[in-house]
């Protein structure tokens, strides 16, 4: 009897098609009414000897078919697996979907450009940390202890450090000029792309923003070499010949003697373009190094001096491409990123062109 259903239960696994059907054999063998569960529910009404015997014949039969049953179990998943995966295939060597190809974005592609640009004049790029402490911030480029770009409503200020410095988000990309100063020997010559952080949000300003600084350090650099500079990449990265720039005096904690640089353009019309048309815009900062900063960082002011330099790099790219609004870059607007971005290796950098 136990043969004849043990041979019928197997069957009944074996020719279990999917999960849904094997469970259904698994309660109607091993259930809480199922017929071997049954058969030992019958085993109270024995002698000793025989139910014994029976005992062990149906704990071995519940045994295999509880095996037999995980067995079949393992084979249909990896069928529905198999299944599943030949359902769900996707052929990688067919060509991407033309309606939506990808886009450069325009601080990338700005990015790109001003470092083709520098690396004509012989500049390398430097990095640093968005998270910097309050000496390579503010106190070694010289701004005094009340100075109000210190306070909270500027600066996005952080736990202390476990040393006990006073920790924040870099509000310029300006550290990474102490940064290089303090690890390497004049002659420097470097860019610094990056993220900056400031607590400000509108049309022209957001919380978080990108900007390129520019540092060289040796013993012959003078005014004239920072006009030269910047006159050659304005004109360079604005693809205008003769794009007129003035230097206005200014004052910067970190430079001295200092300036503010404005790029020739006209507002004719509520429209702005850039080009000798009588009107100025203001768009850089810059200046000599001033020797504070260069004593700072343990370099002889008496025998090297240098000029910095500072643009936000939003800002470039808004007058170079006619964004609007600032706001914008940060938004991971699709419809936005298709009119403005650049299709890869479609626009050229300079240093290609």
């Amino acid at each position: 009897m136990l043969d004849s259903l043990k041979s019928e239960l197997l069957a009944a696994v074996a020719a279990a098609g999917d999960l849904s059907a094997l469970d259904e054999v698994r309660v109607t063998a091993l259930g809480k009414k199922g017929r071997v569960t049954g058969l030992m529910k019958e085993l109270g009404g024995l002698g000793a000897e025989e139910r014994r015997a029976r005992g062990g014949a149906l704990n071995l039969l519940k045994d295999e078919i509880a095996a037999a049953i995980e067995t079949r179990r393992g084979d249909l998943q990896a069928l529905a697996q198999a299944a599943r995966l030949e359902a769900e295939r996707i052929d990688v060597s067919l060509p991407a979907r033309p309606e939506a190809p990808g886009r450069i974005h325009p601080i990338s592609q700005t990015v790109d450009e001003l470092t083709a640009i520098f690396a004509e004049m012989g500049f390398t790029v430097a990095e640093g940390p968005d998270i910097e402490d309050d000496f390579h911030n503010f106190t070694a480029l010289n701004f005094p202890p009340e100075h109000p770009a210190r306070e909270m409503h500027d600066t996005f200020y952080l736990p202390d450090a476990a040393d006990g410095r006073r920790m924040l988000l870099r509000t310029h990309t300006s550290p990474v000029q102490i940064r290089t100063m303090l690890t390497a020997k004049p002659p420097i010559r470097v860019i610094i792309p990056g993220r900056t952080y400031r607590s400000d949000y509108d049309m022209t300003h957001t919380p978080m923003f990108h900007q390129v600084e520019g540092l060289v350090v040796d013993e012959s650099t003078h005014m004239g070499h920072l006009k030269g500079c910047l006159v050659e990449f304005c004109r360079a990265f604005f693809e205008i010949d003769d794009l007129p720039l003035r230097f206005r005096p200014s004052f910067f904690p970190f430079t001295e003697p200092s300036a503010e640089v404005d790029i020739g353009c006209s507002r004719k019309g509520g429209e702005l373009k850039i080009g000798a048309y009588g009107d100025w815009l203001e768009i850089l900062g810059c200046g000599m190094v001033h020797p504070n900063v260069l004593e700072n960082c343990g370099i002889d002011s008496t025998r090297y001096q240098g000029f910095a330099f500072g643009m936000g790099i939003e800002r470039i790219a808004m007058l170079k491409y006619g964004i609007p609004d600032l706001r914008t870059f940060f938004e991971a607007d699709l419809r936005w990123l298709k009119h403005y971005g650049f299709v890869p290796l479609d626009i050229p950098n300079r240093a290609w062109s």
